[in-house]
């Protein structure tokens, strides 16, 4: 996985490579698809969710740049493998699924970094409004079909996303944008 999808895809900061390294993709997925735990694609879960892809995952972390003093908030899809790879490298962690953050329902406010582990069409200013000012956001954004990694921070109560790269990313239905009526 290091060797043949991470490092040819630019992922390669050493702490990155150490956690993965470190974590074994295969206690995260249900018992009959471990065998394809580290395949370059997402795996699908027992709860209808997916676990994203090394790739995705590794370049996601690695935008991140997690610190010892971030109270981190992150919005996992249920595999829980995105916690265990943040957990030691960060201050505090807070894990929500989907639905509690496409509600605003947050166990805390000052969060200095929000790593949600899918795509989202948006990000509910209820979710933004327990971040910190100028925290730091590492998603995936799903806009018409295409999926990329997204980085961004806070300002003004709101979060400015800038895409980085296409990538196959899980997407989210809680955080659809509303439909509107167009030509």
């Amino acid at each position: 996985m290091i060797d043949s999808q991470l490092r040819p895809s630019g992922v390669n900061a050493a702490f990155v490579l150490r956690r993965m390294g470190e974590v074994p993709r295969e206690r995260f997925v249900p018992q009959g698809r471990a065998a394809i735990a580290y395949v370059d694609r997402a795996v699908p879960l027992d709860n209808g969710r997916w676990l994203a892809s090394p790739v995705a995952q590794g370049m996601m972390l690695q935008e991140a740049l997690p610190k010892p003093g971030d109270r981190v908030l992150l919005v996992d899809g249920g595999s829980g493998y995105m916690a265990e790879l943040l957990r030691p490298l960060v201050g505090s962690l807070d894990l929500i699924d989907p639905v509690a953050g496409a509600q605003g329902q947050v166990p805390g406010s000052g969060y200095t970094l929000l790593v949600v582990d899918g795509a989202v069409e948006q990000l509910p200013a209820a979710l933004i409004a327990h971040l910190a000012p100028d925290a730091r956001i590492v998603t995936g954004q799903a806009s018409k079909g295409v999926t990329r990694l997204a980085v961004g921070r806070v300002a003004g109560g709101a979060a400015a996303l800038l895409p980085v790269a296409e990538l196959g990313i899980p997407v989210f239905s809680e955080f659809a944008a509303p439909k509107r009526w167009s030509f």
